[in-house]
């Protein structure tokens, strides 16, 4: 099984890595939270939110560049908000004409999108730093522990292990397409019509296997009198550390947000 697809944990020695699940995941979400509620155009603000992801990075031991290189994942989703640079009113800085029609960028639009492609790149390396720092049983334990409903902590735990099991059956009707198309891979096109047959068929096989898969995991986990509750060893043991942690945490978010409104 191919187990190194989507499981991003980094084992080192560090501070941040012995902190409890449930701080790393607070501390996340608040963090988030604060890049949401900034306002747009708090580049100091947003400066210093960068600095303190560079500081829990270096102090994991992953390094800066660990996260800055997975997090550029999230640029191409956030150029959803593209429209608001021609959306928002403003002091118009360039237009653009498509056919008949003509949409004006202004000043707060392209204010508005840079805000929310940092505040989106932000987030995201915080997340991986989350990930990379922490096992996913402990993620998921700790979402239990912070009350998150039980059928959604479920549905998350079940969906992270099976999508390496679907990644698996993925892999292995590509290789028996492989097997049984070598015909067609004598160095010219391949004919559109035939892959999107074959495309299509390959979908179908894996929802069928996938139903079917689901089916035996459900009538074994009655068998085996699973209630909805995920075990680990981990005892998860809030220290003073740890305490301590989330609370400077706090009173640095809440600076932020300071910062960000006194020099907007």
């Amino acid at each position: 099984m191919h187990v190194d697809l989507y499981d991003r944990y980094s084992f080192r020695m560090s501070l941040v890595h012995q902190l409890d699940p449930r701080i790393k995941v607070v501390i996340t979400f608040l963090f988030i939270l604060s890049n949401v509620l900034m306002p747009d155009g708090a580049w100091l603000a947003f400066a210093f939110s960068w600095g303190f992801i560079l500081s829990i990075s270096s102090l994991s031991g992953l390094g800066w560049g660990y996260v800055i290189k997975r997090s550029f994942i999230a640029i191409p989703f956030a150029l959803a908000a593209l429209s608001s640079v021609f959306a928002l009113p403003g002091q118009p800085i360039f237009a653009l004409e498509i056919g008949s029609r003509q949409f004006v960028g202004t000043d707060a639009g392209i204010l508005r999108f840079a805000s929310v492609m940092l505040r989106s790149w932000l987030s995201v390396q915080m997340a991986i730093l989350l990930t990379a720092t922490t096992p996913f049983p402990d993620l998921i334990h700790s979402l239990r522990h912070l009350r998150v409903p039980a059928p959604l902590v479920a549905v998350i735990s079940f969906m992270y292990r099976y999508l390496f099991v679907l990644t698996n059956e993925v892999i292995r009707l590509l290789r028996a397409r492989n097997a049984r198309s070598a015909y067609l891979q004598d160095g010219g096109s391949t004919p559109l019509l035939w892959r999107a047959r074959v495309a299509g068929n390959m979908a179908g096989q894996l929802f069928l296997r996938s139903y079917d898969r689901s089916e035996r995991i459900y009538s074994a986990m009655l068998a085996r009198g699973f209630q909805g509750q995920l075990l680990t060893i981990n005892p998860h043991k809030m220290r003073r550390l740890d305490w301590l942690i989330g609370f400077l945490t706090l009173v640095l978010l809440i600076s932020l947000q300071l910062l960000a409104r006194y020099t907007y």
